[in-house]
Order: structure tokens, then C-alpha cells, then sequence
């Protein structure tokens, strides 16, 4: 079992608003708690907290939460990419080519090229759940203090010589009385590999023009990256790249963007990604291709069918915050934010 757990987060540093109250929703099957409101329609389900509101698709373009719909209810601004927490294929190190004619389209991996850089990579199964699921069935979890959404997906497509059926769960946590989420995501396979990964889109992908909608990129790993950097389209590999096996880990992994207004140019609060537990991050990709995309991969060890793996294990979500001694911001306690979401 690969099992991974991000915090996602909407910090501002100077404006000091006071929180904003709770919409009023004039729609049918709106379910509400003291502190939140769930509204459930055929097509997707919105969340709305005193602080944030997001919307999980059952249709279309699924997995994660819904593109630039993770609203911050005390700044205005909105996520600026294709979703967060996007869920992709179960992938491995090498190449495909041996037996790409064998292959369902979707499942090709083509490198050597500027979108998927140079490493030979393969897909294990498919297909990509974000754009081939289309439908999906995620629950609602209602707590106290608390509304989560749990879904899956259990793989259809499988490389020559491997099964179908490996589950994909995603685990999505809105504590009430804060500016961020708790996601969880997992792989209970029905393959073997020695270096089996997820990928996903985390945080999420950046849409821009010249860097209109943000102003800049922090990378734990790396630091603080002018918008600028990325007017030019270049591949994974070539700069702002993570790899376990040639990077040193960093004490919290954290991906970040800082919003723009793109009307004034002024800019917003950052919006943060952190995995939990940074060893068990395979690949993070930061590079431009018309958007910025941010791959991640997490994984990338032996899995054998005949034991369970796990690569973290968390409980209920109560993470302190803290000024950080790095560039960013502020991130939640390692220690306190690693019990959340199981």
C-alpha cells in the first residue's frame, strides 16, 4: 500500500480582515453544520467553511479539488491552476518502448522530450484518473468541527504482464476553524515493482500569462523563484527538479505559489502544499509548459503484493501554526500536523 498526506494552505502575511461569514446557499440538498456547509448536486459537491470553500466533481474532470474553486473567504483570492490534489496513473522507473505497440494509447509514456524531460518512465495502470475516470462517487464524512470527502477508483487499463484492479482513495479534510485542508492519498495494488509510484498534481499546476496570476514560487528544496523564471517553456529536468536519490531531503517539503491579483498586480497570500512526511517523495517537477507544472511523485520503493506497505500513518487533523525559520511564510508544526487525516 503507497500512502501519502498533504497540507494545503492559504497563509497571508500583512492583511489582518476579519474572517468572512458563511454564504447563503438557495440550492437543493444543502446539508449544514454549525460551521460548515456541504451543498450536493449531480455534478460535484462544495464545501463552505467560515474560511474556505472548495468543490470536489463527481463528473468530468475528477480527483482532488476542483480548479480554481478553493476559495480564501478572507483574502478573495482562488487557487490559479487545472485543481489540487489531482490523482494521475500508478507509474515505475524505466521505459515502455519494448512493448509500446502493445500498449493502450493513454498508457504511453513518451520522454526524451521538453513536457516529460529525459528519465524513461512507464505506467503501470491506468488511465490517468483526472481526465479518463469520468465519473466519480466521492462520500461526504460529517464531523463536529470537521467535513471530509472520501472517494476511489479502481484501475481498468494495466501494462503488458501486470493486473488490473490496484484502488486508488483520496481523503479530504476541512477542519472547520482554518485556512487549510488535509488530503490523503493511497495505492492498494495488486502488482509488485521494485519502485512503484503515484503521480500526482501537487499543489496543482499554475495557469499564467508572463506570470499574471502569481509572483512567485517557493520550493523548500530550493527557495524562492521569481515569476519571471517561468516565461520560457523548459522540461523537468532541467532546473527547479527534486529527486530523493540526488537531492537532500528538506526538513518539510513544501511547494508554494504566491497569488497575484491579476487586475491591480498587487500580490496575495501564498498557497502552500506540504507532504507530511518528505521521505517518501520520489520526484517533484516544477517547470513551465505554457503552465507551470508541478508533478509529484511519491513512492518509489519496492511493493510487494504479498505484504502491505505503508509509507505514513496520521489521525485526527490538529496541526499548531508557526512562524518557519525558512523563506516561507508560515507552515503548520511538523509534529502536530502529522497526526492529521487518517
Amino acid at each position: 500500500m503507497l500512502q501519502e498526506r498533504h497540507e494545503l494552505v492559504f497563509r497571508n502575511l500583512h492583511m489582518k480582515l476579519p474572517v468572512g461569514l458563511l454564504a447563503v446557499v438557495f440550492a437543493q440538498s444543502v446539508a449544514a453544520a454549525d460551521d460548515y456547509t456541504v451543498k450536493d448536486t449531480p455534478q460535484q459537491i462544495t464545501i463552505t467553511t467560515p474560511h474556505l470553500e472548495a468543490a470536489i466533481r463527481k463528473t468530468g474532470y475528477v480527483s482532488g479539488v476542483y480548479r480554481q474553486t478553493f476559495l480564501d473567504r478572507k483574502t478573495g483570492f482562488r487557487d490559479a491552476g487545472y485543481g489540487l490534489d489531482i490523482a494521475d496513473w500508478i507509474m515505475e522507473p524505466g521505459s515502455d518502448k519494448a512493448y509500446r505497440n502493445r500498449l493502450n494509447k493513454e498508457l504511453i509514456y513518451r520522454f526524451g522530450n521538453a513536457y516529460h524531460g529525459n528519465t524513461p518512465k512507464r505506467s503501470i495502470e491506468g488511465p490517468q484518473i483526472c481526465t479518463q475516470a469520468k465519473t466519480l462517487a466521492p462520500r461526504v464524512i460529517r464531523g463536529k468541527d470537521f467535513v471530509a470527502i472520501e472517494q476511489t477508483f479502481r484501475y481498468r487499463t494495466a501494462a503488458p504482464g501486470k493486473k488490473t484492479g490496484s484502488q486508488w482513495t483520496q481523503r479530504i479534510v476541512f477542519p472547520t476553524g482554518t485556512r487549510y485542508f488535509v488530503s490523503m492519498d493511497r495505492i492498494d495494488a495488486v502488482n509488485s515493482s521494485d519502485a512503484m509510484f503515484l503521480r500526482l498534481d501537487m499543489p496543482g499546476h499554475i495557469q499564467h500569462n508572463k506570470g499574471d496570476s502569481f509572483s512567485e514560487i517557493y520550493l523548500s528544496y530550493y527557495g524562492r523563484i521569481p515569476a519571471r523564471e517561468f516565461f520560457q517553456n523548459f522540461a523537468p529536468d532541467e532546473k527547479f527538479n527534486y529527486r530523493r536519490d540526488k537531492n537532500k531531503k528538506p526538513k518539510r517539503f513544501i511547494r508554494a505559489y504566491r497569488l497575484r491579483d491579476r487586475s491591480t498586480g498587487k500580490p496575495g497570500p501564498w498557497l502552500a502544499g506540504m507532504t507530511l512526511d518528505p521521505s517518501v517523495v520520489h520526484e517533484a517537477w516544477c517547470h513551465q509548459r505554457k503552465f507551470v507544472c508541478m508533478i509529484h511523485e511519491f513512492g518509489g520503493r519496492p511493493v510487494n503484493i504479498s505484504r502491505r506497505h505503508s509509507s505514513s500513518a496520521t489521525s485526527t487533523p490538529s496541526p499548531k501554526w508557526r512562524r518557519s525559520t525558512t523563506a516561507m511564510p508560515a507552515t503548520p508544526d511538523w509534529k502536530s500536523a502529522r497526526r492529521a487525516g487518517n
